[in-house]
């Protein structure tokens, strides 16, 4: 990072001004990066999820609420591992239980 020093004019507050320089061809990679996320995140699956490594390597699933369902591989799997007690659950307590539309 390039820092530029400005200078101050009368009664103003000293400011400093920090430039990342980055050559075209680093721009014209990030742009092909953001292009292909880009793309990833629009194909979705056929329920309107779509997945997504994150950075610190987790798994996310996108579109069921407002923000990512984000976990690690060894949650993930172990949750998949009890897919048949919670579909269980959700059967023995389903009057209990809200839908996205009841809570509207």
């Amino acid at each position: 990072m390039v820092g530029l020093a400005i200078t101050p004019l009368a009664g103003q507050l000293p400011h400093a001004i920090f430039i990342n320089m980055v050559t075209e061809e680093e721009m014209k990679a990030e742009l092909e990066r953001l292009r292909a996320e880009n793309q990833a995140l629009k194909k979705t699956t056929s329920k309107g999820l779509s997945l997504k490594v994150s950075e610190k390597g987790a798994l996310s699933i996108y579109g069921m609420g407002r923000f990512p369902v984000t976990l690690y591989k060894e949650q993930w799997l172990k949750l998949l591992d009890m897919a048949d007690d919670i579909r269980s659950f959700i059967q023995a307590n389903d009057a209990q239980l809200k839908t996205k539309a009841d809570r509207q």
